[in-house]
């Protein structure tokens, strides 16, 4: 006979149901399954990145008298040091003092300027390993700009290097190392045409300084990140509009601007950001460069500017690039 539970016995035990002998359960006891946790590793170790490193001649096993201190709390700590090295070995830093900002694909430090520079600061931006991944996303981009291959020769079109990238991990590299100097270039260029960007000091590696912006302690903060004096509206919002305008007579389109890479301070404003930058000679760039003014006619709206972003694109467009306004924006 098949005994049931009462309702008012607690789990593990059967109370006497009659004559019957009292029967106690007494649940199996497993010893607990211990699972063997990996040792994470950080990508900063990985091979790629570690050929990386090896091809630039950034080696981190490599002594040096650059030290500094501000990196004992960084996690990536070997990966910084390796890359700002080249630049404390060419006089051009002496320290990381700290972070200016971080994102995914990049980090960007300040550090004390040596004193044969003629500055007191300068700003480094040094990518992140995972550039490698990240760049796998690009297409739109990378098809509107110059790249090159493994042995640095210019690649016409993407599809040979995408392949090449596939095939080798030294591909990969060089679409990280094509890429990184196209914004370093990009800025020389536009700083050159006097657009209101950081001045461009060096590019090593997966590392670009430039003109820092602001004082020790206190970067100068995002375009978003402040409230503008209503005598300044108007002024910003030409200087913008004149310096997106003379980018793309430098033949570049910023890409991907708004007010989350334009910096303000005393009353200036500088464009910054280059990774996304584009040549407007190639097709299917009028997008890129309508969002852009779109982007910075939505940012002022909210001071009661209005214009008509649109047509405005299109007016600054055909001026350097031809075609007719109406034809544009239809």
């Amino acid at each position: 006979m098949v005994k049931k539970l009462a309702k008012n016995i607690h789990p593990g035990e059967l109370e006497d149901q009659g004559d019957e002998p009292s029967v106690r359960w007494e649940p199996i006891r497993r010893p607990p399954v211990r699972v063997k946790q990996e040792k994470k590793t950080s990508y900063e170790s990985s091979e790629d990145v570690q050929r990386w490193l090896k091809e630039q001649g950034i080696d981190a096993q490599q002594p040096s008298t650059f030290n500094p201190t501000f990196l004992s709390s960084q996690r990536d700590a070997p990966w910084i040091l390796s890359s700002l090295t080249p630049l404390y070995e060419q006089k051009l830093i002496v320290d990381i003092l700290h972070v200016v900002k971080s994102g995914k694909e990049a980090t960007v430090f300040c550090c004390s300027a040596h004193p044969d520079t003629g500055l007191e600061y300068l700003a480094v931006k040094v990518y992140r390993p995972r550039m490698f991944r990240s760049l796998k996303n690009d297409a739109d981009y990378r098809h509107n700009r110059t790249q090159r291959d493994e042995q640095g020769r210019v690649v016409h079109g993407d599809n040979r290097l995408r392949g090449v990238a596939r095939k080798t991990a030294r591909g990969q590299a060089a679409r990280v190392v094509s890429w990184i100097d196209y914004e370093f270039t990009t800025q020389q260029k536009l700083y050159q045409a006097g657009v209101h960007v950081p001045m461009p000091v060096a590019h090593v590696g997966n590392a670009v300084l430039m003109h820092y912006i602001g004082t020790r302690g206190h970067a100068a903060p995002l375009l978003r990140d402040v409230r503008l004096d209503a005598e300044e509206v108007v002024p910003l919002f030409e200087r913008l509009l004149a310096d997106i305008e003379l980018s793309l007579a430098t033949n570049r389109v910023h890409g991907d601007l708004s007010e989350y890479n334009i910096l303000y301070w005393d009353h200036e404003v500088t464009i910054i950001d280059f990774a996304q930058a584009v040549d407007p000679c190639y097709d299917d760039v009028f997008p890129l460069f309508a969002r852009d003014v779109e982007r910075i006619c939505q940012y002022f709206e909210h001071y009661g500017l209005k214009n008509d972003a649109q047509r405005l694109a299109a007016e600054i467009w055909t001026r350097h690039m031809g075609g007719h306004v109406e034809d544009i924006i239809l």
